[in-house]
């Protein structure tokens, strides 16, 4: 009963440990996601003219699961449906900074608002800006994702010893 509960115990702090890594993990994964959005609206617009709903809705799958929605709750204001607020674009995305999700807004209410040339120079204004952060949380991730992940192991073994 005793290797029982030592082992419960265990897998709760390591899982603790996952869980908060995850938070970094996902911020990474997500601007991940955000600089190839730029990356492809700048390249699509510029040399094929294509629509913004057309190169959101042609995102594969993988790029889509690591926006985590935020596509789907802006086609869904480019198709009139609601209109766009910071709780709708970002709901179900509970991992962003305040001022992180502040520049995302401004970046998907400017998009569509101008021509192509000023569209082109604001989509590489935010892509360096959206560089800059996902940068930051490659190194948070490094630093501390790992940090909880081996803190959940310590915690573990801690458990071990002061029950044995």
């Amino acid at each position: 009963m005793k290797i029982f509960l030592i082992a419960i115990l265990c897998g709760i702090s390591i899982f603790i440990g996952f869980r908060f890594s995850k938070k970094y993990r996902q911020r990474q994964q997500f601007f991940q996601a955000i600089v190839m959005l730029c990356q492809k609206f700048d390249v699509e617009m510029n040399y094929s003219k294509e629509r913004i709903k057309n190169i959101i809705t042609n995102l594969d799958e993988k790029h889509k699961g690591r926006l985590f929605g935020l596509d789907s709750n802006f086609i869904s204001f480019l198709n009139q449906e609601e209109e766009l607020s910071k709780e709708l674009l970002f709901k179900n995305i509970q991992f962003l900074k305040a001022e992180e999700k502040d520049l995302l807004f401004m970046f998907f209410k400017s998009l569509g608002r101008s021509d192509l040339d000023s569209q082109s120079k604001e989509i590489k204004n935010f892509l360096s800006r959206f560089d800059d952060i996902l940068h930051t949380c490659e190194g948070e991730n490094k630093k501390y994702g790992s940090l909880s992940v081996k803190l959940g192991f310590i915690a573990s073994l801690f458990v071990i010893i002061l029950f044995l």
